[in-house]
């Protein structure tokens, strides 16, 4: 099935509808969708993870599903697999370029659901964590409150 690549070239590509793409956002949203997808860029985004680092960082994830998903995203350029020549085997994954400047270019949707969806319960929460950050060493705070 031909498919139209984010270069603008078609190819083909695993999974994806026939016909073309009716606009940027349509393309984007085919190489993303699915549950879990923006979840992996989101960790890989903070550093290259291990196949079980990101199981263990995505709680529900199943082992089909989280293989499944790192294949599509590597054929799509968003996500490397380095494999180790050592014993035991191992391998990371991490970002490509086009993975990162995909992750860039989801931030303002994230924080467009944090100020709308999670909005309050999100602030409060980002309130308490500032306010526990202000706290030194040296401050004489009780560590229980309600306790000298």
């Amino acid at each position: 099935m031909q498919a139209v690549r984010a270069d603008g070239t078609a190819g083909m590509a695993t999974g994806r509808r026939p016909g073309g793409y009716v606009c940027g956002v349509d393309a984007a949203m085919d190489v993303i969708g699915g549950k879990w997808k923006v979840l992996i860029l989101w960790e890989l985004g903070e550093r290259p993870h291990r196949f079980g680092e990101l199981r263990r960082e995505l709680p529900g994830i199943t082992e089909k599903v989280l293989a499944s998903h790192l294949r599509e995203m590597e054929a799509d350029g968003i996500v490397h697999r380095e494999e180790y020549d050592e014993v035991p085997p191992r391998v990371e994954y991490s970002l490509t370029p086009r993975g990162v400047s995909l992750n860039t270019a989801l931030e303002p949707l994230g924080a467009w659901g944090r100020e709308n969806v999670l909005g309050d319960a999100y602030r409060g929460a980002r309130d308490a964590s500032a306010a526990a950050r202000q706290v030194r060493v040296d401050d004489d705070v009780p560590l229980v409150p309600g306790r000298p």
